[in-house]
């Protein structure tokens, strides 16, 4: 088995053609094809900015005595 990496290019009508040269002698081979796109058919969309809805909490009172009492609930 050998595996042939290399560059191709698609034609408008969608066909791929492969002109491959070997060192195997004549006869049937299996060929598996594995198209892996270049550049991405869709553009990347970016995700949405959260950094609108971001605030500060203003808290008064010892944060770690309520999340203890909030824990010791359960």
């Amino acid at each position: 088995m050998k595996v042939i990496k290399l560059a191709a290019f698609i034609n408008d009508l969608g066909i791929l053609h492969l002109d491959i040269p070997t060192e195997l002698s004549s006869g049937t081979v299996d060929v598996v094809v594995v198209l892996n796109p270049s550049v991405p058919d869709t553009p990347q969309t970016k995700s949405y900015d959260f950094s609108d809805l971001a605030g500060r909490l203003s808290w008064q009172g010892d944060s770690i005595t309520q999340t203890r009492m909030l824990r010791d609930e359960w």
